[in-house]
């Protein structure tokens, strides 16, 4: 039982004891349209989101979705093309959905109440399927979830700056995987937790989204309890390169 990654996806399959599930994070449906605030002119991407997923789907045969947070992308009720790509990769997955409510997921309830298939929405602090603890990470994690053998979390959106001989730099998405330091969380509670778990953060889905730059100097993090809950933390490319650890590459 466990969480392993989809080899050159950002998807993991997670084997839980109870079921199999795909396991994504920040799909931020209609991000275009959030950009196009910022002034950012982009054509829609969600036809290649969609397909990707449903490629994933197909090919890894899962019992259920889960989304770990921020299926959409405007924090208020999702409206227009952002509603439309809800509702149309909705109706076209066959598996049941659970979607663990993130910081972009304020009106999310009622645009899965009419989803063709089974969606269930948790609340924000997670939920427990068998073995393994889903949160989306922008705020502490149930004691359900920190009592799992392996917790994943989005929200970070992880990235790699990599640097070549020649100065040339890029960026890639990465996943972060190591074992819970329980101090933060158990300073959060004012108590022993008894946590023994290995925390997974997840890349972003979507690829227009942003990240953090985890191994660059000066980079803050998003969720309250990193780095300090995974302070040894090793990161890994989408390819399953293993860079080593995430704070010195």
């Amino acid at each position: 039982m466990g969480v392993e990654p989809v080899p050159d996806s950002p998807a993991a399959v997670a084997t839980t004891g109870e079921e199999r599930c795909l396991v994504v994070a920040d799909y931020h449906a209609g991000i275009e349209r959030g950009l196009r605030r910022e002034g950012v002119e982009l054509a829609s991407d969600a036809d290649v989101r969609r397909a990707r997923l449903l490629d994933l789907l197909a090919e890894t045969a899962p019992d259920r979705l889960v989304v770990l947070g921020d299926l959409a992308h405007s924090i208020g009720d999702p409206a227009g093309a952002e509603r439309e790509e809800v509702t149309a990769l909705l109706d076209a997955v066959e598996v049941p959905v659970t979607v663990v409510r993130g910081n972009h997921d304020g009106g999310i309830d009622e645009l899965c109440a009419d989803a063709a298939t089974p969606v269930t929405v948790t609340p924000s602090d997670g939920v427990r399927i068998g073995s393994v603890g889903f949160a989306h990470g922008h705020t502490w994690p149930s004691r359900a979830v920190l009592g799992a053998d392996v917790i994943c979390v989005g929200h970070e959106h992880p990235v790699v700056r990599l640097e070549d001989e020649v100065g040339g730099r890029r960026v890639e998405r990465a996943w972060l995987r190591g074992r819970v330091d329980p101090a933060p969380f158990e300073s959060q509670s004012d108590g022993a937790l008894g946590i023994d778990a290995d925390l997974v953060v997840c890349p972003a889905f979507n690829d227009r989204s942003g990240g953090t730059w985890v191994n660059v100097a000066g980079q803050e993090f998003l969720s309250p309890f990193l780095p300090a809950g995974l302070a040894d933390g090793e990161a890994y490319l989408l390819d399953g390169t293993r860079l080593g650890r995430y704070r010195s590459i």
